[in-house]
């Protein structure tokens, strides 16, 4: 890529990353209930998510599938339901991802699950095949080799992501330890799970 092209690229791309978005509000509820650590399996998944509609949507694979909206409608509704299922469970102070006390000690949560949640929110979010559909050709010299063009803006895209995706982790986290000072445990689950409800909704009926 071109230093000229590279200028324009970056701050596009960061601009979709910062906004608040799906994956960005769940790792921000993660981010509260357990730890920016623990988070960083989720962000795994998300940003394999999105390597997978980049690369889907240069290819023109993803106009393929807007055209089997029955298979994005069966995928969101699951996946939304899920974080809804998840967010109920940290709501009432049952689930794996809440806090155990007011200690601030968390149970251990499956790096596996959390990786699960990242990637079906990226997978299953119409508005990120939307951006780089319309985006990511645009930049594309058809005159160079696209294999390397794309790794390029990939690496790029995957590195804005991650540091975007940490600093809403990192918001949660400060959240979670501002809340524990005050003892508000119950508080802080409850919040978590209002958002991961959230985030399921805004999945399941986009």
């Amino acid at each position: 890529m071109s230093l000229t092209l590279m200028s324009l690229f970056i701050p596009t791309f960061f601009f979709v990353s910062i906004t608040p978005g799906m994956g960005m509000i769940l790792a921000l509820t993660l981010g509260m209930s357990i730890g920016v650590r623990q988070t960083m399996y989720m962000m795994l998944g998300e940003l394999i998510g999105v390597a997978i509609v980049a690369i889907s949507a240069a290819l023109g694979v993803a106009a393929l599938m807007l055209q089997l909206p029955q298979a994005f409608i069966v995928l969101k509704l699951v996946g939304g339901s899920y974080l809804i299922w998840l967010g109920y469970q940290m709501w009432c102070s049952r689930g794996k991802l809440v806090l155990s006390d007011s200690t601030g000690q968390r149970p251990p949560t499956a790096p596996k699950q959390l990786a699960i949640n990242g990637f079906v929110t990226a997978i299953a979010n119409p508005k990120a095949w939307a951006f780089f559909i319309t985006l990511l050709p645009s930049f594309l010299i058809t005159e160079q080799p696209l294999a390397a063009q794309l790794s390029v803006m990939i690496a790029i895209i995957l590195c804005l992501e991650f540091s975007c995706l940490m600093l809403y982790a990192s918001g949660g986290q400060a959240l979670r330890h501002l809340l524990l000072n005050k003892n508000n445990v119950k508080l802080l689950n409850r919040i978590s799970g209002t958002l991961m409800i959230a985030v399921g909704c805004w999945l399941a009926l986009s």
